[in-house]
């Protein structure tokens, strides 16, 4: 990039064209939720197009608000995009509302502010330090618990300096942190939703309100209140039959008990209303019930009634047999024993209930005992049979609140995903830095201000722009002197990187680290004093042609791993070359583009411009660095069940993803998901002895023919390419075996979506 270029700046397009969608999306959505989230994404996008408009966002930059400093939390629009708005801004919250009631304060912040400030407001604050029982919802929270601190230690003038940072936005950011309960979990334990939060969701499966929702129990009424009383029904006009028709002979007091039925009808209808087939006028028992109600008010059905009764009452005897038969019996007892099932409403209940005298603001340790079949006492009091279990689908609801360590949820499924993963491992990290702190109370604070800071969203940046670190906010300034920086603290936080990282390869191997998982190694590498290159994935829309130097580092870092690999081989890399490479362009050059990113251009063929010539360029760096890779064997992470085995699952990975390309609208995405994980089970075979990688192409070789015809013809030159190079050669595309190099990103059509003819696909899908 010239050094002379202007610095790119975000379109104001996207977000209009993002305003629109959301716009249209609230008036016209049939779902009123899906309406409501519209309208309030259609405000903050209104808030992004007015900014960009007059100058007050600077979308892009690090500090993309004019009148709020880098530290203040923003509200972020899908994409990056702040709104101009603070997260900690806006009305007061419930609990800063109690607080002024007690207190007879005026409902404002800048009352708030100064009433923390008094003796009392910090003995308050000192209170909820000892006692834990608060709760850090943004950073901010933690300013006002961060100056009670430093005054009782004694840090007077930390505290001033604090103070004199915050004190500008007393009056609009809310300072006050949330009492909660408080309640510690051993620092290995993580959980994905807090019982309260389940129970919520519990709560809502019994307020059922759309008909599909309510079809369980409609069917259920259905089956044991209205199939009886219909038996009962045709039972009494059976009694009326003469030969082959009904409506003849009237035994004595066949007029009586019919007003009786109709009598229990009208009771029934009443009470029971959730199911109204019955009220259809063309329904058997309809018929029944008006000539029934014709025959029991005057002297019969009307000619018309009778054929209609007499239709009804051999259709269901014809389809079901006489009340009483042995089929007709084991039908209704089929039946009644299905109603007689508890529905989901009534279980959902009965596990919040469980969970409701537990911590509602933390996870649950021993989760199986929620999910335990029902008891005599839980049987008498919900009408559900003794010993019933929790079916799956509540099952898994309930189990985002289990508490226990990340490879054990992972193993319960309720970690499906390395972006799952990746809100789970900021209380990890949070438990590894509380160590610096020498005081049980300050140990709180971080952690809870960490868990904090990890829920800011990540802003869009341009022009090599990093996020803003916890290190800047002016709280976090205060107390570092208070923490140690070495022992216990760096002991543990260096632990987590080799830990999470084989955690990460090992359940997930097909899929890159995602970019908040980055955001938590480069965090615990700081904490750990360990300067490693983490890279976040690039949107190659907004991509400027350029890579900050921490990519050409952890490129030398990939170079030396893989020098002489598999992986070098497969991708052409000149390990040599890489590791020579300048940081800066050299001296008196007229282009002043790095060298790395002029690699990854001349390596990429790039020919034109645009999202996909970015993407092919992004893609390159990203097999020169190995996204990551390198940079966690490097740092020690290593799977238990071996690398062959790592290589095996993210080459299924590419294989299914493959397989499922006529089947998927955007096959690109596809063929680029695709092409990711088959990376990294070439990366992870690199690392195996030549032996096992020979085994490996093999075992891939075996499994193609029993693939579906376009996956044989798509993998099979990809596999080919793989064996070259593991039997010691170069890949040269082409040739008697067709080997090709698998690569995600393409400026004109894959040649994998060239091997199926279109009308594979659904003709209501296109080429994405």
């Amino acid at each position: 990039m010239d050094e002379n270029t202007a610095p790119a700046r975000a379109n104001p397009g996207h977000a209009v064209g993002r305003l629109a969608e959301a716009f249209t999306a609230a008036l016209t959505h049939e779902d009123p939720r899906v309406r409501e989230a519209a309208e309030k994404r259609a405000d903050a996008w209104r808030l992004v197009v007015a900014g960009m408009a007059d100058g007050t966002l600077d979308i892009g930059s690090s500090t993309p608000v004019r009148h709020l400093p880098p530290w203040v939390t923003l509200e972020i629009a899908p994409g990056g995009f702040a709104t101009g708005r603070a997260v900690a801004g806006g009305r007061l919250r419930p609990h800063e509302e109690d607080l002024a009631r007690r207190h007879g304060l005026p409902a404002t912040r800048s009352a708030l502010y100064a009433h923390h400030l008094t003796q009392d407001g910090l003995a308050e604050l000192s209170a909820l330090l000892d006692s834990g029982a608060y709760e850090i919802d943004v950073p901010e929270q933690a300013a006002l618990l961060g100056v009670a601190w430093l005054v009782r230690a004694g840090d007077t003038a930390g505290a001033l300096r604090l103070l004199a940072a915050v004190e500008p936005f007393a009056d609009t950011l809310c300072f006050t942190p949330r009492p909660a309960p408080f309640h510690e979990l051993p620092g290995h334990v993580v959980h994905r939703a807090s019982a309260g939060e389940v129970r919520a969701d519990l709560d809502r499966r019994t307020r059922r309100r759309s008909p599909a929702e309510n079809r369980p129990l409609v069917q259920q009424e259905a089956l044991a209140v209205w199939n009886p009383f219909a038996d009962r029904v045709l039972a009494h006009w059976w009694q009326t039959r003469e030969g082959d028709r009904v409506d003849g002979r009237r035994p004595e007091g066949w007029r009586a008990r019919g007003a009786d039925l109709l009598a229990e009808y009208a009771r029934l209808a009443a009470e029971h209303t959730l199911c109204t087939k019955h009220r259809r006028p063309k329904e058997n028992l309809a018929v029944m019930l008006a000539a029934l109600r014709e025959a029991v008010e005057s002297d019969g059905p009307t000619a018309r009634s009778r054929g209609l009764l007499q239709h009804a009452v051999d259709s269901v005897v014809r389809k079901r047999g006489l009340p009483g038969s042995p089929a007709h019996s084991a039908l209704r007892t089929a039946q009644a024993a299905h109603a007689a099932r508890p529905t989901h409403d009534v279980l959902a209940g009965l596990v919040s209930a469980r969970l409701a005298g537990l911590p509602q603001d933390s996870g649950v340790p021993r989760i199986e005992e929620a999910l335990a079949p029902a008891t005599r006492e839980e049987a008498d009091g919900l009408r559900v049979p003794v010993g019933w279990p929790v079916p799956a689908p509540l099952r898994r609801i309930a189990l985002r609140a289990a508490a226990a360590p990340l490879d054990d949820l992972v193993a319960l499924g309720v970690v499906p995903s390395a972006e799952v993963m990746a809100e789970l491992v900021p209380a990890l990290t949070a438990s590894a830095e509380a160590t610096a702190a020498p005081d049980p109370a300050l140990s709180r604070l971080v952690a809870a201000h960490h868990r904090a800071f990890s829920r800011r969203r990540s802003l869009m940046l341009l022009n090599l722009e990093s996020q803003v670190r916890a290190g800047r906010l002016p709280w976090v300034q205060a107390l570092r002197p208070h923490l140690s920086d070495t022992g216990p603290r760096r002991e543990a936080v260096s632990r987590l990187i080799p830990e999470l990282g084989a955690s990460a390869l090992t359940h997930f191997p097909g899929t890159v680290l995602p970019n908040p998982l980055v955001r938590e190694f480069n965090a615990v590498s700081r904490s750990a004093g360990l300067d490693l290159p983490w890279l976040e994935e690039l949107a190659a829309d907004i991509f400027t042609g350029e890579f900050a130097p921490k990519f050409l580092r952890a490129a030398k870092a990939a170079a030396a791993l893989v020098e002489g690999t598999a992986y070098a081989r497969y991708y052409d890399i000149d390990c040599a070359g890489v590791l020579a490479l300048e940081e800066a362009p050299p001296a008196g050059s007229a282009d002043r583009t790095s060298p790395f990113a002029l690699l990854c251009a001349e390596r990429a063929g790039l020919r034109g411009a645009g999202v996909a010539s970015s993407g092919t360029v992004i893609e390159q760096a990203q097999i020169l660095t190995t996204h990551n890779l390198a940079t966690l064997v490097g740092a020690g992470a290593a799977p238990a069940a071996g690398w062959a085995d790592l290589a095996w699952r993210a080459h299924a990975l590419a294989v299914a993803a493959v397989e499922r390309l006529p089947l998927v609208g955007t096959p690109r995405g596809h063929v680029r998901s695709a092409a990711f994980s088959w990376r990294q089970a070439v990366f992870f075979l690199s690392l195996c002895p030549v032996p096992e990688q020979r085994e490996a192409v093999a075992r891939m070789e075996e499994s193609l023919p029993a693939r579906p015809r376009h996956t044989r013809e798509r993998m099979a030159p990809v596999v080919a390419g793989l064996r070259r190079v593991v039997d010691g050669g170069p890949l040269v595309e082409g040739g008697g075996d067709g080997a090709r190099r698998f690569l995600g990103w393409s400026e004109e059509q894959h040649w994998m979506l060239e091997i199926a003819p279109q009308a594979l696909l659904p003709r209501t899908r296109r080429w994405g």
